[in-house]
Parts: C-alpha cells; structure tokens; sequence
C-alpha cells in the first residue's frame, strides 16, 4: 500500500530547543544567506544563490512540494524566536516504499550547539510516527564529518559509497548513503 499524506494542516514540531514552522516568503533574506554562503553550502552541491529572487523561487518550490504532499520543509528557528536559523526536509518522498530522503541546513553561528540533532529528532519522529516511513534515507558528501556523525548518533548505518557518481562543477564527487529503519530507530513517540 503506498503512503497516503496530507501535511494540511502544516505540522509544526518541536523539539527541546528548538520550534520547526511553516517556511514562506518573509523568510527569503534567511533563506538566501544560507543558500548563497559557501561555508554553509560547502557540502550541498546545489548552485549557489545570487539574488533573492533564487531564494523565491525556492520557497514557492517548498511550498508546492508541502501543497503537493510530495515533500514537506520545515523551518528551524528557536521557541523564542520566529527568526529562520535552519531547513529540515524531507525532500525526496518515495510514497511506494515509505521512504523519504532527511535534509539539512543550519546557519553557520548555530553550528554546535545542538539544534540540527534536536531538529533532526523531531523530524525522524514525526517521519516514523506520523508519516508512517519504514526508513529514512541521507545521501551525503563523505568528507562532511558533522553530518555523517549526527547520522550516527540518530542510529543511521551506511548503506553505500558511491565513487565519483556525482558530476558537479566540473568535478566527480563521491556519496555516502546512510539509511535508518523504524524497527531501529530509538523513538520518542508524541
């Protein structure tokens, strides 16, 4: 039976530090700083973005794939706060095998201090309880090591090295898949 989603109305989640909301256009100055800055996006080979008008059009690709019930975006900011700090996605769905690709992005003055992995939690949660995936899928660059290490931390197991499968800015790159099972994932049920 393949997946039947709805995420209307927009799940908002939280975790222990942080709030995870609906992303829309007032968020474009956020959402081009950490799509346009190198250190950021050093290991997500995706163009840069050069005006905010990219960072738009973005946004309104979200906000089809949340309409469409074939992706789903949530922006990390702090309870406090409203401001747009990070992305958690699952941006790739695969209905027919219960299977999402997890994505992230954090801005580079929280790195460390635990809002990916608080994030990242809540979203493995949400995808096993309330989506019903059987697994959950991350396709990273091998040379990124705070994301292969949150990977394992959360109970994700390498699944595969891809060498040079990647063609990006003139260059082969390497991927390493990493999956984690409902059955072996340590849930905290809402």
């Amino acid at each position: 039976m393949m997946l039947d989603l709805n995420f209307n109305p927009f799940p908002e989640l939280a975790g222990q530090i942080v709030r995870l909301r609906l992303i829309d256009k007032d968020d474009v100055e956020p959402v081009f700083y950490l799509r346009s800055n190198k250190k950021i996006m050093r290991y997500i080979e995706k163009p840069l973005h050069k005006s905010l008008n990219d960072s738009l059009v973005h946004i309104h690709s979200m906000e089809e794939g949340i309409k469409n019930n074939s992706s789903i975006y949530w922006g990390l900011c702090t309870p406090e706060k409203p401001l747009l700090l990070g992305i958690v996605s699952y941006h790739l769905i695969d209905k027919a095998n219960h299977r999402a690709e997890i994505g992230y992005i954090l801005h580079d003055d929280f790195w460390g201090k635990g809002f990916t992995n608080d994030a990242v939690s809540a979203v493995i949660n949400f995808g096993f309880s309330f989506m019903n995936l059987h697994s959950i899928e991350a396709k990273i660059n091998p040379d990124n090591v705070a994301s292969k290490n949150l990977l394992l931390k959360h109970h994700f197991k390498k699944e595969a090295y891809f060498r040079e499968n990647y063609y990006y800015e003139g260059n082969f790159l390497d991927t390493e898949v990493y999956s984690l099972l409902k059955s072996d994932a340590r849930l905290s049920l809402f």
